[in-house]
């Protein structure tokens, strides 16, 4: 009979020897490109991470933790002087390559695998070059009016097992007559007024995303650890969308003092969004021709999306 030490013992070797392999592998690629690497003291964690989209219009609304910021885009455009042309990111996340690029006049595509990141991109996109005055008409009165108090009936709102409870009973009531009241604008104003939901859902969520995985605050009744967890504040419905709704119409349309009697318009590239993954769609490419490439690759499998924006 074989024992369970003995199997164990097994498992132990196969992992170390495994790790052994993968350790080799990753000293020989470093040698190869080690001519390759460069520390360069101005890439500081503020703008090589999402910290530095904080505080800029556009790029804060939605809070992509995993998105590097705009603010190295434009160093890198400018390093390489990458001047037009048209660029490519196949792991585009939250479009932050994308929508940098474009601001300088250069051509993008994207591709991205994620519903969440084609609908962050998408709704960016429709607020950029769709959205027209009546249709901001429409979201101000969404703001001031707090239309979804108004309806009286609710689209069910979905669940995962990882999701269930993750809204207060208020909470989750008021976000289903706000999905049933989108229902009465124009695809335009829709998508932007889900996108607003999208912005807000972890702030008024017993939730916070910790790793690949989401962290319960103790109030939401769920089994807890030793030390119970509190995320702080948990921003109320109401106040959240009016908000963050409030904040996008002011990035986009700045105060009377701020417009200038004579604009320069710089011309703005287009922006291009595949949804899918990027293994099956950069085949496809072929005659497509990019001046760079920008993009922060996914973890080799040990980071799972799915699970950090489950909700």
């Amino acid at each position: 009979m074989v024992s369970l030490a003995s199997i164990s013992n097994t498992v132990s070797e196969l992992e170390s020897d495994g790790l052994g392999k993968i350790d080799n592998l990753d000293r020989q690629l470093h040698q190869r490109f080690q001519n390759e690497f460069l520390d360069h003291p101005s890439l500081t964690r503020l703008i090589v991470s999402f910290q530095a989209n904080k505080t800029r219009p556009i790029y804060r609304w939605y809070k992509y933790k995993e998105a590097f910021s705009a603010s190295l885009i434009e160093y890198l455009l400018q390093q390489y002087k990458t001047t037009q042309g048209k660029v490519l990111d196949p792991f585009a996340g939250s479009g932050t390559a994308l929508f940098a690029a474009r601001e300088t006049g250069i051509d993008a595509d994207g591709i991205e695998l994620l519903p969440i990141g084609q609908q962050i991109i998408n709704a960016k996109k429709v607020l950029d070059s769709e959205f027209t005055p009546e249709d901001f008409d429409r979201i101000k009165n969404w703001s001031k009016l707090q239309v979804w108090k108004q309806c009286e009936q609710k689209k069910h709102l979905p669940e995962l097992r990882i999701t269930k409870g993750a809204y207060a009973e208020l909470t989750r009531n008021a976000i289903e007559q706000y999905l049933e009241a989108c229902k009465l604008e124009n695809n335009r104003v829709q998508a932007v007024l889900k996108f607003v939901l999208l912005c807000v859902l972890e702030s008024i969520s017993y939730t916070r995303k910790h790793g690949q995985y989401l962290r319960w605050d103790y109030r939401s009744g769920r089994g807890q650890s030793k030390k119970p967890f509190n995320k702080g504040e948990i921003l109320e419905f109401d106040n959240a969308i009016t908000n963050k709704i409030i904040e996008i119409i002011d990035d986009l349309l700045p105060s009377t003092q701020q417009i200038e009697l004579f604009p320069i318009k710089n011309p703005q590239g287009q922006i291009h969004l595949y949804g899918g993954s990027c293994l099956e769609i950069m085949p496809r490419l072929a005659n497509a021709a990019y001046d760079a490439i920008i993009t922060s690759p996914p973890y080799c499998n040990r980071y799972d999306y799915t699970r950090t924006y489950a909700l």
